[in-house]
């Protein structure tokens, strides 16, 4: 929520009826107890109850006793004096917004939206208002409601004229029209910090996630203390995935208001991903006792009680969040992505309800149709279940940009670049730390059930799927738009053993934060690094790289039965998803070519088949000394945090090997797009067999 520190500005008094002498010294009374409020709100309560000592009932004095509470955190208090206030002018904005923020901070959700929604009302350019109702609606799990009312403080905030117009474009979603009237503003006032956010703000929606970071450091820079702009940049380092950066900068705005459900939830998901889940596990627990009506909230917490195996608790969390938003499809498919879990008879009435729905949202609709999927799968309604993932995922595309032959192409090029003879030339390069294990290949190719095996070792710390690499690798194509042209891969060809060096460091040290048990080894599971086998030889000479490969229909099924959060767009259609491990095939086999033995290839058939002897080549291909707790590994009980995190919690089982086959009446697209690699695996097909000569 805004500030708990009441804002003088939204307390601005009244005029005063009375007349001459009385009448000044009232309106000094008053805007000396509002100037007050932010530094010393303990005594501006003491100056409020003189006034009304004097002048019993005076609304104005009311008002500023109640937001002093509330800064002095008697919050019971300041509802007594601000209910019955607001209650008895109804029409008052100032009461209506100090109401709702009171009631928001006491937990009572509904009355708080109820509160501030008046008060916007009322007075259309109250911009704290509208940053407040933002935050409320933040809370209650309306995404768009939150945007909108975002959008409506930066116009209200804007007192331009020509901020205005840009704002009022920017409210109506005109992002080119919005960026050139800013981009001429700041021409002629560049220090103009609400313009430079406004553009910081084009570029969030846009996706222009670096931009929108630098406009916002630079925003900052010019004003520290900008708390929209700071809470806004720490936003866009979250979803940047610089999780070490964000902390510093919510616990300045937690300094600043330390009970804000907004920022402690944003510091809660960032210690989630530097893998420090008690703490927040813990935030959560804090933020849910204050502010218990948050059904994504009760979804974030339910995240991290299964990353850490308390299955129950994560249970009972998405079940709370589905009571208090019953349409939210992500709660549902937070149990299916549970994988062990089991919907009851009357869990898959009520999903099938909320698809009969007209008013959900698309985001809802396809989480409930992969939920659904999951539920008649367990049941064995296989054709039903198929249908629903189709839903799902056809929903899924319409919202994503993917080109499966700009993928082929991107591999191509890759293949092109890392010829022996370019190998060769920058043999001896690169950071030579040996410590991090890369398991890449595809999503759902066993590759969690690897990193929990080495990780069950006493020399090695699992940690996550790290973007790291992909970071580094994007930064060097330089690519700003999805139009442009990336630089990448041919662009590693310019760089010197130095920058190839200080780029194998520059992981090490952005990867230290996830690191917690001072072992000498640590995996990075993101799968997606198979396409950037390449840069991690050259960056990171000595690190290990294993290739977790399934059964083509076995391993590209489970991924079109998958949401993914983010980041494997090839996989919502099945002729994508079969072209996507077509290249993978195909990259992978060229590296074995040009680069023999420096990849590790684990067969999931052959693990389940042959546990003990495959992990025994496994921890020969690391340098690791053969260890019996590898062989339990479904006894470690660390942190896991993939869709697989339950499964491998138990041994391993082989019914799960042949699911796909349930389902093969309706995968020949997915069999036309595998071509060959489908008839010759684990071997590859002869023609996408590299000439390396």
């Amino acid at each position: 929520m805004a500030s708990v520190a009441p804002d003088p500005d939204t307390i601005a008094p009244a005029e005063d009826t009375g007349e001459g002498e009385t009448r000044g010294s009232l309106a000094t009374a008053l805007n000396h107890t509002a100037r007050l409020l932010h530094s010393r709100p303990r005594l501006a309560a003491s100056q409020a109850r003189e006034i009304l000592r004097v002048m019993p009932g005076q609304r104005d004095a009311l008002l500023l006793l109640g937001a002093a509470l509330r800064g002095c955190g008697d919050l019971a208090g300041a509802r007594d004096i601000l209910e019955p206030l607001a209650a008895h002018h109804p029409g008052w904005a100032a009461a209506q917004l100090e109401h709702g923020l009171t009631l928001s901070s006491l937990g009572d959700s509904e009355a708080a939206l109820k509160a501030l929604q008046r008060a916007v009302a009322l007075k259309p350019d109250l911009a704290n208002g509208w940053r407040a109702l933002g935050d409320q609606l933040t809370l209650m799990g309306d995404t768009a409601g939150a945007d909108a009312a975002y959008t409506r403080h930066i116009t209200a905030a804007a007192k331009d004229p020509r901020l205005l117009e840009a704002a009022v474009a920017l409210g109506e979603q005109r992002l080119a029209v919005a960026e050139r009237l800013l981009r001429d503003f700041l021409k002629h006032s560049p220090t103009d910090v609400t313009a430079i956010r406004m553009l910081a703000e084009i570029g969030i929606r846009l996706g222009r996630l670096e931009d929108a970071e630098l406009l916002l450091a630079r925003c900052l820079e010019l004003a520290p203390g900008f708390t929209a702009a700071r809470h806004n940049y720490a936003i866009v380092l979250h979803r940047r995935s610089k999780s070490a950066e964000v902390l510093p900068e919510v616990d300045r705005l937690l300094s600043i208001d330390p009970r804000n459900p907004s920022y402690r939830n944003l510091k809660a998901a960032a210690l989630s991903r530097v893998g420090d889940y008690e703490q927040a596990i813990a935030l959560y627990d804090a933020v849910l006792k204050d502010y218990p009506n948050q059904p994504k909230g009760w979804m974030s917490l339910g995240h991290a009680l299964k990353t850490v195996g308390r299955q129950a608790d994560s249970i009972a969390a998405y079940r709370r969040a589905i009571h208090q938003l019953p349409q939210l499809g992500e709660a549902y498919w937070s149990l299916a992505n549970l994988k062990t879990f089991r919907f009851t008879d009357a869990e898959v009435d009520t999903m099938r309800q909320q698809l009969a729905r007209a008013d959900i949202t698309d985001e809802d609709r396809y989480h409930l149709h992969f939920a659904l999927g999951k539920a008649l799968e367990d049941a064995g309604a296989h054709a039903e279940s198929f249908d629903n993932y189709a839903r799902g995922n056809a929903l899924r595309r319409e919202e994503i940009h993917y080109d499966a032959d700009e993928n082929t192409a991107q591999m191509n090029r890759a293949r092109a670049l890392f010829t022996p003879a370019f190998l060769a030339a920058h043999a001896g390069q690169g950071c030579p730390a040996p410590d991090p294990i890369f398991i890449v290949g595809l999503p759902r190719a066993g590759s969690t059930l690897v990193e929990q095996i080495l990780a069950s070792h006493s020399m090695v710390e699992g940690t996550m799927e790290l973007p790291d690499i992909i970071a580094i690798a994007n930064r060097l194509g330089g690519r700003k738009r999805r139009n442009q042209p990336s630089a990448y891969p041919e662009v590693l060809a310019d760089l010197d053993a130095d920058e190839l060096k200080a780029l194998g460091e520059e992981f090490l040290e952005r990867t230290r934060i996830q690191r917690k048990q001072g072992r000498p080894f640590f995996i990075d599971k993101m799968p997606n690094n198979f396409a950037h086998v390449g840069l991690i030889h050259l960056i990171l000479p000595n690190a290990r790289i294993i290739d977790a490969r399934r059964h083509p229909l076995g391993c590209c099924f489970s991924g079109f039965k998958q949401h993914f959060a983010r980041g494997q767009n090839f996989s919502y259609s099945l002729t994508d998803i079969g072209r996507y491990y077509r290249d993978y095939v195909a990259l992978m086999a060229h590296f074995d070519a040009v680069l023999p033995g420096r990849v590790h290839r684990v067969i999931y058939e052959r693990m389940v088949a042959d546990t003990e002897g495959e992990i025994r080549r496994l921890l020969d291909y690391c340098g690791l000394p053969f260890e019996e707790q590898c062989l339990r590994y479904y006894e470690n009980d660390r942190a896991v945090r993939t869709a697989s995190s339950e499964q491998v919690r138990r041994p391993i089982f082989t019914d799960a090997v042949e699911h796909w086959q349930n389902y093969a009446p309706w995968l020949e697209p997915l069999r036309q797009a595998l071509g060959p690699v489908l008839a010759a695996y684990p071997d590859v097909p002869a023609l996408l067999l590299p000439a390396t000569g």
